[in-house]
């Protein structure tokens, strides 16, 4: 395959995501529409970035408030100390969603990051209680590891995973 070849295959695949960004529940002949390909390119290209781990999964965005929960952000800097095997292996094997089906939690997303907090938790709660007691929870889950929790809640979304909130004017109640 010439190097051309594959510049146009990678262009193509980034405007199908582009388009999937946008909204990933429209039809694909919309989307193949946005993009100027045929249903059936549109289609397979979509396939092969599914395979290709470029797509892991497709979610609904919805406003928390109206169905009864809040919005939090948690960020955790652990200490300076060797974590054991045990831990690191307790961490892996996702122990912490057997925790949050106990407290009611439903995280959002979950990323280890480089900067002042090493990882940072998006996660919905009934209220600031709930996320103060997953928060103790996490505390004794990983004894000896945590040095510092930090949670924030959301107050209004301005975009979300990519979208713009429709409902903007009321950003006005929080300027």
């Amino acid at each position: 395959m010439s190097k051309s070849s594959r510049d146009q295959i990678d262009k193509d695949e980034k405007k199908i995501l582009s388009e999937l960004v946008k909204n990933s529940n429209e039809k694909i002949e919309t989307i193949a529409k946005h993009c100027g390909f045929s249903r059936q390119k549109t289609w397979r290209f979509i396939k092969q970035l599914e395979t290709k781990g470029l797509i892991w999964g497709y979610t609904a965005i919805f406003n928390e408030e109206k169905i009864g929960r809040m919005h939090f952000i948690l960020m955790v800097k652990r200490t300076t100390k060797q974590i054991e095997e045990k831990t690191v292996d307790k961490i892996v094997s996702r122990k912490l969603e057997d925790l949050v089906a106990e407290l009611g939690i439903t995280i959002e997303s979950s990323s280890y990051v480089h900067g002042e907090y090493d990882w940072v938790l998006t996660f919905t709660a009934q209220d600031i209680k709930q996320a103060k007691k997953f928060s103790d929870s996490l505390v004794v889950l990983h004894p000896g590891v945590i040095e510092k929790i930090t949670i924030m809640q959301t107050l209004m979304f301005i975009r979300k995973h990519y979208i713009l909130n429709p409902e903007k004017m009321k950003l006005k109640e929080f300027l």
